[in-house]
């Protein structure tokens, strides 16, 4: 089936949409940054974008898209911040759609909500996949040590004042790893949350997840 975005015919509105939006970008140049607001949705139409994600471990390349795909969308459907850099490769050209320019095409052209949708469902797959296979360990230990780092004492235990943010970039893993990281530290009572400060009250029963077996 021929792509609805990437060959229109001159009289539809997404060949309107296409001479209204569409955006060019030098090599090396820079299309959004991480934690930008997520307000736009882009189709490559030429050329190639590298997605990176930067973090206190360096720089490390999510993926590279080419013509007739598209990124930014979780930007757009949940409104959320940018979580990685999106940089042109070589000369790009892509389609730039805000949420309500997006929303309206959809219902114009169903097939393009479904190519979303399969593509939103493709990525919780993968990142189910890819959790079974990361180990406990590995899981916990960059987590433990950040913890430990930023722990002050407290009275009743030593407290850590943070955020998911933080701990995502400072440990160089996604906010959903660190999340589930965190919820293992709760289940096994070496981590407890009150008034949004995190309390160990054993800092060494905590150290214990550094090492290993």
């Amino acid at each position: 089936m021929e792509d609805a975005l990437s060959k229109p015919a001159p009289e539809d509105t997404s060949f309107r949409i296409r001479r209204a939006f569409e955006r060019s970008f030098r090599e090396g140049q820079i299309i959004f940054d991480e934690g930008h607001p997520g307000e736009y949705l882009y189709i490559i139409q030429s050329g190639e974008v590298e997605l990176v994600r930067l973090s206190s471990r360096g720089q490390r390349v999510l993926g590279r898209l080419g013509p007739g795909q598209f990124f930014g969308e979780m930007g757009v459907v949940l409104g959320e911040q940018r979580k990685f850099r999106a940089v042109a490769v070589s000369e790009t050209q892509v389609l730039e759609l805000d949420a309500l320019t997006f929303q309206n095409l959809c219902v114009e052209n169903p097939e393009i909500a479904i190519r979303v949708i399969r593509r939103l469902a493709a990525r919780v797959i993968e990142l189910e996949k890819r959790l079974e296979a990361v180990g406990v360990d590995d899981l916990l230990r960059p987590i433990v040590q950040i913890l430990i780092k930023q722990a002050k004492p407290g009275q009743e235990g030593a407290e850590i004042r943070t955020t998911l943010r933080i701990l995502s970039e400072a440990a160089g893993m996604p906010m959903l790893d660190v999340h589930r990281g965190l919820n293992l530290l709760f289940e096994q009572k070496r981590l407890r949350l009150v008034d949004d400060v995190l309390i160990t009250p054993d800092l060494e029963q905590l150290s214990a997840c550094l090492d290993g077996d």
